[in-house]
């Protein structure tokens, strides 16, 4: 069910997102180091010489390779902000099982607590740690300590 929904986002991108991926991919890889390593040594061996399309300090070299730098920014960005939105929409899926776990453990520890006093089980040393438990958990009280706490 979460792949098909990952799946489906996937599909619904755009192809400049996607080309965006694919170029970011691409970017991070050996194959993509190993073609700049051989252009800069060539650029620079052929430019050395007296007659050079580009003498040293490389300046149309320079150029390129910062217009280079910012469409590999711009593509490297669009993808982790990709990430960023499905990191995002898994957390708040994260978050809503979380509290439907909640919510069902503490219905499930009602009827246990229940079924304990119905049979007249001792639970003198638990009272006060289940009489937490058995409580609807305030999810709002639950953020603000993690924000106060994360200051």
């Amino acid at each position: 069910m979460i792949a098909d929904m990952e799946a489906e986002s996937s599909a619904r991108r755009s192809a400049l997102d996607k080309l965006s991926d694919r170029v970011s991919a691409f970017a991070s890889s050996p194959p993509f180091l190993l073609i700049h390593v051989v252009w800069f040594a060539t650029w620079i061996a052929l430019n050395a010489r007296p007659d050079a399309m580009d003498p040293y300090p490389f300046t149309f070299l320079t150029f390129l390779v910062s217009l280079e730098a910012i469409f590999l920014t711009s593509c490297v960005l669009i993808s982790q902000n990709h990430l960023e939105r499905q990191a995002h929409r898994r957390a708040e899926l994260d978050l809503q099982i979380n509290l439907l776990a909640e919510r069902e453990m503490t219905t499930v520890l009602r009827k246990v607590a229940a079924i304990a006093a119905h049979l007249g089980v001792d639970d003198n040393d638990l009272d006060t740690e289940l009489a937490e438990l058995v409580e609807q958990t305030d999810v709002q009280a639950v953020a603000r300590t993690v924000d106060a706490e994360s200051k």
